[in-house]
C-alpha cells in the first residue's frame, strides 16, 4: 500500500458519501466510481430536501406578490444568495448577480462592459487554456468592436507563461479574463498576481472561477479582480444557477443584459427605467429553486470546510499520479508540483483513443470524462486531439483511484499492451 494512501484522512469521504444517494447504485454491475466532478458535481440530500421542500411548501414567483407563498419563496431566494455570497466572502450580496452559471456571467460581462466599454484597437487578454466559455464570447465581441484578443502562452509543465505579461499588458488593454483553473490540466493560475499587474495598466479582470469555486477556499475581494463566475452544479448544487460577482460601481455603470420583468423600476411606452441592483440584471422569472439549492449547497460545503475539501482532493491527487504512475504508456499532463494543481488529472494511454477509454472503463463501473474538454485551442497547442480526465471531489476515496487503476490496467490488456 501506498504511504500517500495510508496518510490519516483529512474529511471521512466514507461518511460523505452516504449524504449522496446518487452514489449508492451499480453501473453496470459494478460499484459506481464517479471521477466527472469536473464536468458535473452529485448532489447531496441536504440539495435535494432544499428543492424538494421549496417546491412541496413555497413554490411561488417571487418580488410581486404580497401573498404568503409569494413572500416565501422571495424570503428563500434572497437568503440563499446571502448564503452564496458568505461563502465567498462577498460582504454585499447585492453585488452577486445570479445567472444560469459560469457562461452566462461571462457572456454578461462581454456584453454588457463589453460593448459599453471596447472601441476598434482595444485588447483583451486571455490564454490559451481557456474553457471555450471564456473564448467564444470575447470573439464574438472582438468581431463586433474591432477589439483585438491576445493570448498568454503556457510553458513545459503547462503552467501560464507570465514571462512576457508586462509585454501584453499595455495602455491598449482593456480587459483580462482568466481561468483561475484549468478544466483540462488542474492548473491553478496566480490570479491575484495577474490582476495587480493588469490594474497596473487601467484594465479590468474577470475570473472563470467554474473549476476554483467548488474546490479551493476561494475569498473573491482577496483575488483582486472586478468580476468573479461560477456555476451552482460544479459545487453539489443543482444546474442551471450560478453567478456573478462584480464590483458595484462596475456594476452600476453596466447597462442591463436582458430585458423584461422585474429588471425594471418604471416602465412607460417609449422608456423604461432599471431597477437596482442586483435585480437590474435579473429580467423574468428566476430560477428560484436552484438558488435554493445553490444555497443549502454553500451551507454544507461551508460546513464541510473547504481548506479540508482542497486537503482531501490533493491527497486523492498525489495518491492518483503517485498510482498513474505505475501504469506503462500513460501520460499525465499538467503541472508536477501538486500545490499548482487542483484535483483534475488528465492523461493519454498509448495509442488507444480517449473514448475507448472511457467506453471500457464505464463498463467497469468508473465514470471519467474523454474529449477535448471544451479547450481546443489547449488540445491544439498540447499537440493532442483529446485526453481522458478524471477528477475528485469530497466524496472520492483512494477506493476509488485503485478502481480506476485496475480499470486501465483491463483496458491496456484488450487494446493488447
Amino acid at each position: 500500500m501506498s504511504l500517500i494512501a495510508e496518510m490519516p484522512a483529512v474529511l471521512d469521504a466514507e461518511l460523505i458519501r452516504a449524504d449522496f444517494p446518487i452514489l449508492q447504485q451499480e453501473v453496470n454491475g459494478h460499484p459506481l466510481v464517479y471521477l466527472d466532478n469536473a464536468a458535473s458535481t452529485q448532489k447531496p440530500r441536504a440539495v435535494l430536501d432544499a428543492l424538494a421542500g421549496y417546491y412541496a411548501r413555497d413554490n411561488a414567483n417571487v418580488h410581486r406578490g404580497v401573498h404568503t407563498l409569494s413572500v416565501r419563496a422571495t424570503e428563500a431566494f434572497e437568503l440563499a444568495r446571502g448564503k452564496v455570497a458568505a461563502l465567498f466572502g462577498i460582504a454585499d450580496p447585492a453585488e452577486l448577480i445570479w445567472t444560469r452559471g459560469t457562461t452566462e456571467a461571462i457572456n454578461l460581462v462581454a456584453w454588457s462592459w463589453g460593448l459599453a466599454n471596447l472601441r476598434a484597437g482595444d485588447e483583451v487578454l486571455l490564454s490559451v487554456m481557456e474553457h471555450h466559455s471564456n473564448l467564444v464570447p470575447w470573439q464574438m465581441l472582438a468581431q463586433r468592436t474591432g477589439a483585438k484578443l491576445r493570448f498568454l502562452d503556457i510553458d513545459d509543465q503547462q503552467r501560464l507563461d507570465l514571462s512576457n505579461l508586462d509585454e501584453l499588458l499595455t495602455e491598449r488593454t482593456k480587459l483580462v479574463s482568466i481561468v483561475h483553473v484549468s478544466n483540462a490540466l488542474g492548473t491553478i493560475n496566480p490570479v491575484r498576481e495577474i490582476a495587480a499587474r493588469a490594474h497596473a495598466v487601467g484594465a479590468v479582470v474577470l475570473v472563470d472561477g467554474a473549476q476554483s469555486a467548488p474546490h479551493l477556499p476561494v475569498d473573491v475581494p482577496s483575488l483582486g479582480c472586478d468580476f468573479y463566475a461560477f456555476s451552482g452544479h460544479k459545487m453539489c448544487a443543482p444546474t442551471g444557477i450560478g453567478g456573478l460577482w462584480g464590483r458595484r460601481d462596475l456594476l452600476e455603470a453596466m447597462p442591463p443584459f436582458h430585458g423584461g420583468g422585474d429588471m425594471i423600476e418604471w416602465v412607460d411606452l417609449e422608456r423604461s427605467t432599471y431597477a437596482m441592483l442586483p435585480h437590474k440584471f435579473e429580467a423574468g422569472t428566476p430560477n428560484v429553486a436552484g438558488a435554493v439549492g445553490l444555497g443549502a449547497a454553500a451551507e454544507y460545503l461551508g460546513g464541510i470546510g473547504r481548506d479540508a475539501i482542497l486537503a482531501h482532493e490533493r491527497h486523492l491527487l498525489g495518491y492518483c499520479i503517485e498510482r498513474l504512475g505505475e501504469i506503462p504508456d500513460l501520460e499525465i499532463l499538467g503541472p508536477r508540483d501538486l500545490d499548482e494543481r487542483s484535483g483534475v488529472v488528465s492523461f493519454t494511454l498509448a495509442d488507444i483513443h480517449p473514448h475507448d477509454l472511457a467506453t471500457i472503463l464505464d463498463g467497469e463501473g468508473v465514470a471519467i470524462r474523454a474529449g477535448h474538454h471544451c479547450t481546443q485551442p489547449l488540445m491544439k497547442r498540447l499537440g493532442v486531439g483529446s485526453t481522458a480526465r478524471a477528477s475528485f471531489y469530497l466524496y472520492n476515496t483512494v477506493e476509488d483511484v485503485d478502481k480506476l487503476v485496475d480499470a486501465l490496467h483491463r483496458a491496456r490488456t484488450l487494446f493488447g499492451y
